[in-house]
């Protein structure tokens, strides 16, 4: 006998679950009705091009974004004039979204697939101009999707500074600003789309700064103490070490300051510094051995020596069950196409890098999930990654093949290829903190996984320590 009950319930199921995937499916349409009007924004950040701690017109523009939907701003946290706190909801779950907006000294360039300077300072060579438009897209998307719903909860943008080489979220960290967040959710602009579990090197710079005595060269060299001999006499005592590091250290610098003339025996000279190794202890004693090297290079040439502590990231923590949520969505969400016209775009930008032949089927395609990774680079998200469990990707903002911090970057991100990319990521952080609000049960998934990788004994110790911000590093 059937069931006369059953068939409504039924239904009444199919029908609710139909509803439901209209909503977030009316999410992403929001999201693609208006991609144009964030790829003006990020347009205009990339030509903005500020570099860390002097993004003031992205920060505002990226707060003002915000704001016009509803968001209440905090502005200038953690002692950072351009980091900022965008934030809607209330009671419920709170789900942090990161983003980015600095560009890297020295990488001016246009958006043509030749290298061209657009005679500025720099250039967004890692597409954060791409990153912060993108994470705030989401924020708004997700906040849309709340209202809608009725979803009791907190959506918050992190307005990120000085990701390259200043440290600016570890200082958000220092602060606490991340304590009461489930989880955290960021993007990364690259040449495939992928997200699996990630991975980055723990890193510590500083800048070393020499102080001689000043004398002619040719006149009275007896009387002069060189800041350059003893800038290079600690790159030679540092490049020594090289043979006596663990294998996966990386240690790099650049002569910053190394007189004015020759004629004149320099009595200040800088050297910048970068240690970084996937685990930070390690990288905390390369560290303290290349500021011996410094100490005895300037008791070797009779000059003086201090350092200013530059940055300081952690490596970063994954969460797989958390990477495997995006990866899925990613997977929904899908990769990008190129026109005709982009499609010549990549066609030349690929020969400058040596390629033959160019597969862009790498843009259209979501690369396989891995748990594993290599780390290369270094992120102050890593240091967000041991206070709240956190997960990432990568969207196809660039030609395949394309490195970043390479003038290639910067031209991509400047074109149609690159905004194309950013709404991939978008669309991805928007059903992925969709997911966690609409089931509590994956965010405490998250976090037992947090806790048992990180340890319950763990105590969080900046690699930069107690310095105030280094507001003027890119001066």
């Amino acid at each position: 006998m059937k069931n006369k009950y059953l068939l409504p319930v039924v239904c009444l199921f199919i029908s609710t679950v139909a509803f439901a995937q209209k909503r977030v499916s009316d999410v992403l349409k929001k999201l693609d009705d208006k991609s144009e009007t964030y790829g003006a924004i990020a347009q205009d950040i990339w030509n903005f091009a500020e570099m860390g701690y002097l993004e003031e017109e992205s920060s505002a523009l990226l707060q003002k974004t915000l704001a016009d939907e509803g968001f209440t701003i905090q502005k200038g946290v953690a002692g950072m004039p351009t980091a900022f706190i965008a934030e809607y909801g209330n009671e419920g779950p709170i789900i942090a979204i990161l983003g980015e907006f600095d560009a890297l000294p020295g990488l001016s360039q246009q958006a043509v697939p030749e290298k061209k300077s657009a005679n500025e300072a720099a250039g967004h060579a890692c597409g954060h101009h791409l990153f912060g438009t993108a994470s705030a897209a989401a924020a708004i998307a997700i906040k849309g999707w709340m209202m809608d719903n009725k979803v009791k909860g907190t959506i918050r943008f992190y307005g990120c500074p000085a990701e390259e080489g200043g440290s600016g979220k570890v200082y958000m960290v220092r602060e606490g600003l991340f304590n009461d967040v489930d989880v955290a959710l960021h993007w990364h602009p690259g040449s495939r789309n992928a997200a699996s579990a990630g991975a980055a090197l723990a890193n510590k710079s500083a800048k070393f700064r020499f102080y001689g005595v000043s004398a002619h060269a040719a006149g009275a060299p007896e009387l002069g103490r060189s800041a350059l001999d003893a800038v290079e006499a600690m790159n030679t005592m540092v490049n020594m070490m090289r043979e006596h590091v663990p294998e996966k250290v990386r240690i790099h610098y650049v002569i910053t300051d190394g007189g004015k003339a020759p004629n004149v025996v320099p009595d200040f000279a800088e050297v910048y510094y970068y240690a970084r190794h996937n685990t930070r202890n390690v990288v905390v004693d390369i560290f303290d051995r290349m500021v011996n090297a410094a100490e005895g290079a300037a008791l070797g040439t009779g000059t003086t020596m201090d350092y200013e502590m530059i940055g300081g990231t952690h490596e970063l923590l994954p969460n797989l069950s958390l990477q495997k949520l995006m990866h899925d969505n990613l997977t929904k969400v899908g990769g990008l196409s190129y026109t005709m016209e982009e499609k010549e775009f990549a066609d030349k930008i690929a020969k400058t890098l040596g390629y033959d032949k160019l597969d862009l089927e790498t843009a259209k395609n979501i690369q396989p999930y891995k748990t594993e990774a290599k780390a290369y680079g270094s992120t102050d998200v890593g240091d967000v990654s041991f206070t709240v469990p956190t997960v990432g990707m990568s969207a196809a903002t660039w030609v395949p093949g394309t490195p970043a911090h390479s003038w290639q970057a910067v031209a991509a991100g400047g074109t149609s290829i690159g905004k194309k990319g950013m709404m991939v990521a978008a669309k991805t952080l928007t059903l992925t903190a969709i997911d966690l609000f609409k089931d509590p049960k994956l965010i405490d998934k998250a976090k037992v996984e947090f806790i048992k990788r990180r340890g319950t004994d763990f105590e969080y110790i900046p690699l930069l320590g107690n310095r105030p911000p280094a507001l003027n590093y890119r001066n």
